[in-house]
């Protein structure tokens, strides 16, 4: 009696085994390290490792280890925080122009934990210290700008088609056209109509004139809403990426608020100078008439430009600028329906539209070059201090040749693969913000506070943990024991959960261990008193213990499925910190009730089951 089969015995501790490995990179220590990635144009690679460590040796900071990891990062670990400072300044002054840096900390891992896989748990932003921003997207400035769009196309679609109107405006949420006769109206609306199938048109009288009114649907102002919060966060990723900060955080949070966090960040001001720079792009014409050669020696024609391709190409480019990002209003990756190859589909907006249309017709079979250009913020050397330089940074990202005439909409082929497909209309869409965007909340939370929230509450996790341990050891003898016993196996399961997972451990979330703690011996108490009642009514120990853990079992349950419902309901509906307590709960409530109900009557089973007991020490 109370003996589990083999096989369940070997499946728990299966899963201890499986918990404590992936629980182990916890305990090694974090080292201050430097997290290099290439700027745009360039790779990490082998050479890069070797330019890295020639720099820092030169330079005479001392190092723990040099590697790249998964991701095409390169990682340099210090032995102090005044190294890893040392050691950006160096790489900075020397290779800020080629790669970027971002200071912050990477696990002491030996090699065959990290060939498998494994990764500690990240750290909140209330735990590492940086800032946190909330940022509101002005959802009805978006509207607006896309019903002035609309304004410019369906002018410039009725020049096209030659018909006269009185007055095109935009009046509120609607865009009224007025015309001399119903005729005209009649057959602008069955122009318009086939044109712009994202709008409504209905006819009506206005002022005593012929008029149509234009708006956008309810599903299409929708669509608009979420492709401009979609747009700002991938314009506001690129844009933090340049800070400078590992594993930065930028989230939607309802319906036109964005979160950014920013680990180990310690300056605002940076932080809003980087939200509010431009990046735009200009189409231009190739200049196959004159000569790069001519151009490098500095005999540049008046009316072109030098400039370089990603790979550091020289190409001459006319002066007269086609259109510019501020002019895209869309633009998404995809496929050749001819070819097959990987294309950009780019829309432009009316005045774009028509400026594409005329140079293109007038250059059939030229090449066309897109020129990214945005601010890059660069670290040099004066008079022995380091000094950051915002400079300007004009590439070309992508040539094509002009196939035929286009517009509002066309594409770019002759594209190495789907990710530079991908990578490209990235750049293309966040040129620009697609809505204003106002801080709202902001916070600072400095690295010492992050480490002294570190601190109290893993104090506040072990403390919790040595008095329930002495207490159930006391009071219920063996059986306290071996709660105790599961008690440590559950908070090694809650680590490993975390850890594969990759959830952010916060200071809401490490209340929530703390939580947990009890009421995992909530249900140990549960099952213990329950074996007691059974002995005091007569029962012999083999069915005391048989009953205890059978008739507390719905009572345990019922208890951890409301919390589990709660802990939902938090993460569902909560905000950040909220969530992070709500993970935390959930992990350690389903862990808990596993090693409660079944981690600790395996233990039991192994100490009293199968063989004859006088008496229980509980």
């Amino acid at each position: 009696m109370n003996q589990y089969p083999l096989w369940k015995n070997i499946l728990i501790i299966g899963v201890v085994i499986v918990a404590l490995i992936l629980a182990l990179p916890n305990l090694f220590s974090q080292d201050p390290s430097i997290e290099i990635t290439a700027a745009r144009g360039s790779e990490v690679t082998d050479a890069s490792l070797a330019e890295v460590k020639a720099v820092l040796e030169n330079a005479e900071v001392p190092f723990k280890q040099v590697e790249i990891r998964d991701g095409g990062k390169l990682f340099v670990s210090f032995a102090s925080s005044g190294d890893q400072l040392r050691g950006q300044e160096a790489i900075e002054r020397t290779l800020s122009q080629r790669y970027r840096t971002a200071l912050t900390l990477a696990a002491d891992l030996p090699g065959w934990v990290r060939a498998v896989g494994l990764n500690p748990m990240s750290m909140g932003l209330d735990l590492r210290g940086g800032i946190h921003v909330v940022i509101d997207v002005d959802m009805e400035a978006a509207l607006d700008q896309a019903l002035e769009r609309y304004v410019g196309d369906i002018r410039t679609e009725l020049r096209d088609k030659r018909i006269r109107y009185q007055t095109l405006a935009r009046e509120g949420s609607r865009i009224l056209i007025k015309f001399n006769d119903t005729e005209a109206r009649d057959t602008a609306e069955r122009a318009l109509s086939r044109e712009f199938r994202d709008l409504e048109f209905q006819s009506l009288t206005e002022g005593g004139s012929a008029a149509i009114a234009a708006t956008l649907p309810v599903a299409q102002q929708e669509q608009i809403r979420t492709f401009a919060l979609q747009q700002n966060i991938t314009t506001l990723r690129n844009r933090v990426n340049a800070l400078g900060v590992a594993e930065p955080s930028i989230a939607r949070q309802g319906e036109r608020r964005i979160v950014v966090q920013l680990p180990g960040a310690q300056d605002p001001g940076r932080l809003k100078e980087i939200l509010g720079a431009t990046a735009t792009l200009e189409y231009r014409l190739v200049d196959t008439e004159n000569s790069v050669a001519d151009a490098i020696e500095g005999r540049v024609p008046v009316n072109s430009r030098l400039y370089r391709e990603r790979d550091g190409s020289p190409i001459l480019l006319n002066r007269r600028v086609i259109v510019t990002g501020d002019q895209i209003t869309d633009a998404s990756a995809g496929f050749d329906s001819q070819t097959g190859s990987p294309a950009v589909f780019v829309n432009l907006d009316g005045q774009g539209a028509r400026r594409m249309r005329d140079v293109t017709t007038e250059n059939v079979g030229k090449p066309m070059a897109v020129v990214f250009i945005e601010n890059q913020t660069t670290t040099e050397m004066v008079d022995g201090e380091a000094v950051k330089r915002t400079r300007k940074v004009e590439e070309v990202i992508s040539v094509a040749t002009i196939r035929e005439p286009f517009g509002r909409r066309f594409q770019t082929t002759g594209l190495d693969g789907t990710n530079e497909a991908h990578n490209l209309a990235l750049l293309l869409r966040s040129g620009a913000l697609a809505a204003p965007i106002q801080i709202v909340e902001e916070r600072t939370i400095g690295p010492s506070l992050g480490q002294d929230n570190i601190d109290q509450g893993v104090r506040s996790v072990l403390m919790g943990l040595f008095l329930v341990l002495i207490f159930m050891g006391l009071y219920y003898k063996v059986f306290g024991l071996v709660a105790d016993l599961v008690l440590v196996v559950n908070l090694v399961m809650i680590v490993a959960i975390l850890s594969l997972l990759q959830a952010t451990l916060t200071l809401p979330g490490i209340a929530g261990i703390v939580l947990t703690v009890g009421m995992a011996v909530d249900a140990n108490v549960l099952i213990y008193e329950r074996i007691r009642e059974e002995i005091r009514n007569g029962n012999s120990p083999q069915a005391s213990i048989h009953a205890g853990y059978d008739k507390a079992l719905s009572t345990i349950v019922d208890a951890n499925v409301t919390t589990l419902i709660a802990a939902v309901v938090l993460f569902s509906f909560g905000t950040g910190p909220i969530k992070g307590f709500a993970v935390t709960l959930f992990i350690g409530i389903i862990a808990s009730m596993f090693t409660a109900i079944l981690g600790s009557r395996a233990i039991i089973n192994l100490i009293y089951g199968g063989r004859r007991v006088k008496k229980l020490a509980i």
